[in-house]
């Protein structure tokens, strides 16, 4: 069974810390591959993980596909931003390397087309994190094996979003012949089921899953002591 294939029909569990908080105690590449392996063990069919210690300790940790990326930077282009980075996520292990496969400026200033060629020169698959319908056929045109909807609401061709975008994927199973994830924003099983139903290859959910810290801020505010913090 190829990579791909592995993840059909599938949930994939990003086990990442929050990007804005620097002190997440979760932040330790021994820590994501314990919880790595705790949503394997609970039906993952692959797990998402940032950078490259995360990555190598991920895919020591469990048998299924692993999707690498390298998270550089706080705005722009910044998911796996340039081809020696992406790279260096294929060669810490990855299956498939999360690469940003929108059409803004790259701060290498490298068409995506050569991220993608030096990302199979290592071994691995592409998947294009993309916003719109039009990127992700373009991504594919450039060698991306796979398109997921990860940046949809953050770039400015996309309209920012409470949920998920299903339209966009939708859209893009329609238009690329290549499976499709749907990630961005997906918190539970009906958002997870209209998904698949609009065509995904398979799911990716992350904080909702693997972050005690984003889960409880979530919660929190639903308590008298929660809301009394709120009126300070």
């Amino acid at each position: 069974m190829g990579i791909l294939d592995a993840l059909a029909g599938g949930l994939v569990v990003s086990c990442q810390p929050l990007p804005d908080e620097p002190d997440d105690p979760m932040r330790d590449p021994y820590v994501q591959a314990r919880v790595a392996a705790a949503a394997v063990r609970g039906g993952a069919v692959a797990i998402r993980a940032n950078g490259p210690a995360d990555v190598a300790a991920i895919r020591a940790a469990v048998d299924v596909p692993v999707i690498g990326l390298h998270k550089h930077g706080t705005a722009g282009v910044f998911i796996t931003p340039t081809a020696e980075l992406a790279v260096g996520v294929a060669e810490a292990g990855a299956h498939l390397v999360a690469v940003d496969g929108t059409d803004r400026p790259r701060p290498d200033g490298r068409p995506f087309a050569d991220t993608v060629a030096a990302v199979h020169a290592a071994g691995a698959l592409v998947l294009a994190d993309v916003s719109t319908a039009a990127e992700g056929v373009a991504a594919v045109r450039a060698g991306a094996d796979a398109v997921a909807t990860t940046l949809s609401g953050y770039t400015a061709a996309s309209p920012r979003r409470d949920g998920p975008d299903l339209e966009l994927v939708a859209r893009l199973a329609a238009a690329v012949p290549v499976p499709v994830l749907a990630e961005g924003r997906y918190r539970d099983t009906g958002q997870i089921a209209l998904a698949f139903a609009a065509g995904a290859h398979a799911v990716v959910m992350g904080n909702a899953v693997t972050s005690p810290l984003w889960i409880t801020r979530r919660l929190v505010p639903a308590t008298p002591a929660g809301a009394r913090r709120r009126t300070r």
